[in-house]
């Protein structure tokens, strides 16, 4: 019997609970820094410098945390699902938690690129990326973030997923960062839906969508109880 699909929006609330800050609680202040200093095209330009040891020192914390009950029960659906996980979040505690098929849709904090070709993705073995750390084409590294004005080269496959969802969970996020927060519109009408989060965000009617007001952690253990009865 084949598998229902269940695919998942995660965002910062799933992470925070882990201890890995968000700047959206703050004012869009970012550990102390306002976003556009180290999170845009025009940042990066201004101060390279700043930049890379900002995700320095977001790669550091990142070392520290561990997945939470929320990563871990998402992982263990694969074994009653065909799960897709889309995240906002550019760490990589749902691959630690043992999901095997993650959309990263911001870019991942364990990854550099080149500047000149963003074509050219390597894999980072420490937690830094320092001035003079180059590409093959001898251009500056950065780090494998989309950040605020640039495109998100995987949004179209993560559209191809929600397209066939069976079920479609948004799990700890405020669905204000677009285009992700268009993501279960794309979910089909007669698709189950579930948003989970402390604090519901405001959405336009969407068909089948139940309201779970709870941590992720909470929540995703009311959802995976619940969908197990549809499998």
């Amino acid at each position: 019997m084949q598998k229902k699909k269940l695919v998942l929006l995660t965002g910062a609330g799933i992470s925070a609970e882990s201890g890995i800050a968000t700047f959206r609680d703050s004012n869009g202040l970012w550990e102390g820094h306002n976003v556009m200093e180290v999170a845009s095209p025009e940042g990066w330009r201004r101060n390279k410098a700043l930049v890379l040891d900002f995700y320095n020192q977001r790669r550091r914390q990142a070392k520290t945390v561990n997945p939470n009950k929320a990563h871990l029960t998402l992982a263990k659906l694969e074994q009653h699902f065909d799960v897709t996980i889309i995240t906002q979040n550019v760490d990589n505690l749902h691959e630690r938690a043992g999901s095997t098929n993650i959309i990263h849709l911001h870019g991942e904090l364990f990854k550099s690129q080149s500047t000149l070709d963003p074509a050219l993705v390597y894999e980072m073995m420490g937690t830094e990326i320092n001035i003079g750390d180059k590409c093959e084409k001898r251009s500056q590294l950065r780090p494998f973030i989309v950040w605020f004005g640039e495109m998100v080269p995987m949004m179209e496959p993560a559209i191809e997923h929600a397209l066939q969802a069976d079920i479609f969970a948004v799990i700890g996020t405020s669905l204000q960062v677009y285009p992700a927060a268009s993501l279960i519109q794309y979910a089909p009408k007669k698709a189950v839906k579930y948003i989970i989060d402390v604090k519901i965000p405001m959405t336009s009617f969407i068909p089948n969508l139940k309201s779970i007001s709870a941590s992720a952690t909470e929540g995703t253990q009311i959802m995976a109880k619940e969908i197990l009865t549809l499998k």
